[in-house]
């Protein structure tokens, strides 16, 4: 199987299992106290839209270092991504990045309206939790709890709602002055790192791994964050709207400072290859079996949306 084919499967997986554990108004009406229908459909909208599924993907296939199926790991894929399309729906309402696509499809808020995108985000956010206290998830109590204490970090002030905040008040800095390079690094870290090193370290947690083999995960998920920031920053330059599947040219619009308007294009793209590579390093002591994640570095550094 391809790389891209397993990144389609696991996908696959994701939104089957994101389907059934937000439900629908028929199983609903069927069951325990229904969801709002309003607020039901913009769920579905905001979760089942379509989406590469990255963050679900690492989970998964960091768990198989381990000897983990699919299967065990999924519930824990579906509550990362839950947060992550929260923190989506939220990031493109008009107090935040203002954005009318996401994905090729209307926004939440633009679809709906504010309200009920705030209330969908809200939702999101909680059901994760909800996923991760699940005996389903995994069997071990203790387990569980590292999990939800990890995403817990991950998502919050000191991960990526921090780096979201520290996003916001640079565009409103007095004068307009913009970040430098360091700090840049740390907001992305934040912002857009934090989600995807806890989707390593969660198949780290679920496989019982060693402290080397956590440290070698989470190092890799830190390449693989800023890589695929630095990439986002090219795309948002260099990319075609109709392809990436949302707006483009939005931060150099803005005068916003990122790793590209900072660094230049050609220096963005050296530090993207050096990244890739520092990734790949990580995972040495896995040996062949960390082959599907040293793939998944160098898509994040080639992919085109």
């Amino acid at each position: 199987m391809t790389f891209t084919q397993r990144l389609d499967r696991i996908a696959g997986l994701t939104d089957v299992r994101l389907a059934a554990l937000i439900g629908s108004k028929i199983e609903q009406s069927e069951g325990a106290t229904p969801v709002p229908a309003r607020l039901l459909d913009a769920l579905r909208h905001a979760t089942l839209g379509g989406g590469k599924r990255f963050r679900p993907f690492l989970v998964i296939e960091s768990a198989a270092l381990f000897g983990l199926s699919e299967t065990q790991a999924l519930d824990t894929a579906a509550a990362l991504e839950c947060v992550h399309c929260y923190s989506l729906v939220h990031d493109d309402l008009p107090a935040m990045d203002n954005d009318a696509v996401r994905r090729g499809l209307p926004t939440v808020w633009k679809a709906f309206d504010e309200w009920t995108a705030i209330l969908a985000g809200d939702a999101l956010l909680t059901l994760a939790f909800e996923i991760l206290s699940r005996v389903e998830t995994h069997h071990d109590p203790e387990t569980r709890l590292a999990l939800i204490s990890g995403l817990a970090k991950a998502a919050g002030g000191a991960g990526m709602v921090g780096g979201q905040a520290l996003d916001l008040e640079a565009e409103r800095r007095p004068g307009g002055a913009p970040l430098s390079l360091p700090e840049v690094l740390h907001l992305q870290s934040l912002k857009t790192g934090a989600l995807i090193r806890f989707a390593c370290e969660a198949g780290a947690v679920l496989g019982g791994a060693t402290a080397d083999q956590r440290d070698a995960l989470l190092r890799y998920g830190a390449h693989v964050g800023l890589a695929f920031q630095i990439a986002d920053d090219l795309l948002d330059a260099e990319g075609d709207a109709a392809t990436v599947g949302k707006a483009v040219s939005k931060d150099a619009a803005a005068g916003k400072a990122t790793l590209v308007s900072l660094m230049g294009l050609e220096a963005a793209r050296a530090e993207l290859r050096r990244v890739e590579a520092a990734a790949i390093e990580a995972l040495a002591l896995f040996g062949a079996k960390a082959e599907p994640l040293i793939e998944a570095a160098r898509f994040v550094a080639r992919r085109d949306r």
